[in-house]
């Protein structure tokens, strides 16, 4: 029998609320500091969403020439500025963790499953929003911290979470993915492994058929909403490591 022994937790979107406040905000802040004009507002940068990674997004603007012409090398320059904006804004305690997360993630940790991050955010990122969202010891206590360009393609595919579990020893039949957009679904599918989707503001209308379990939130003392249970789990006033189980 199958039964649950890792979770890979994805961090845009899923750990914390980091693409209307954070990254969004980093990123105009960047371009302000480097002379340029362009601002992407609540609704442009959810449209660039569907865009996965930074530095790919500005290519984007780019090539739909509501930015000007950059290098590469002044890509990665506004990126690796925009990284530090995002991390100023983290140590200033403007991005929380979303409700539920710490509870599950502990409810894990005392279970002995087996933890790590499967991300597309930047290392320099994710180690700010650990740091000052759960704390130092997190960086030990999650078992891989797959990050960034570690992998050549990004997320619909399903290189960073199959990088994480070869990194770990993971069976993809026993491990849980845990996200909140579309391709990162897709990515976790991909993969072979299972998914629980928790969506925010950005990705609520997004196409989620294949998860196993979608919610709006992973839920403290407020009720949940349920938007996808093909399982029928029940009780899911707030999600447990006991739902999540229920998953294998």
């Amino acid at each position: 029998m199958t039964t649950l022994k890792t979770i890979l937790w994805d961090v845009d979107g899923t750990l914390a609320d980091t693409e209307r406040d954070g990254h969004r905000v980093a990123f105009n802040r960047a371009f302000e500091e480097a002379g340029l004009e362009r601002r992407w507002d609540e609704t442009c940068y959810g449209g660039l969403l569907k865009v996965t990674g930074g530095k790919e997004r500005i290519r984007f603007d780019i090539a739909n020439g509501t930015m000007p012409a950059l290098s590469d090398t002044d890509i990665a320059d506004l990126h690796a500025r925009k990284t530090a904006c995002y991390q100023a804004l983290i140590a200033e305690g403007r991005i929380p963790l979303r409700p539920g997360v710490r509870r599950l993630l502990e409810e894990a940790r005392a279970a002995g499953i087996v933890q790590g991050v499967a991300t597309t955010t930047t290392p320099a990122a994710l180690d700010a929003l650990i740091e000052h969202t759960l704390g130092k010891e997190w960086f030990d206590i999650f078992a891989v911290l797959a990050a960034g360009d570690i992998v050549p393609a990004k997320k619909p595919a399903p290189d960073i979470y199959t990088y994480a579990m070869k990194q770990i020893g993971a069976d993809p039949a026993s491990t849980l993915a845990m996200e909140d957009s579309e391709n990162g679904a897709l990515s976790a599918q991909a993969a072979g492994i299972r998914c629980l989707v928790t969506v925010n503001g950005y990705t609520a209308q997004h196409n989620f058929d294949g998860a196993d379990l979608v919610v709006s939130e992973l839920g403290d003392n407020d009720a949940i909403r349920i938007l996808h249970n093909p399982q029928q789990l029940q009780d899911l006033s707030q999600v447990r490591l006991s739902h999540l189980q229920q998953l294998f």
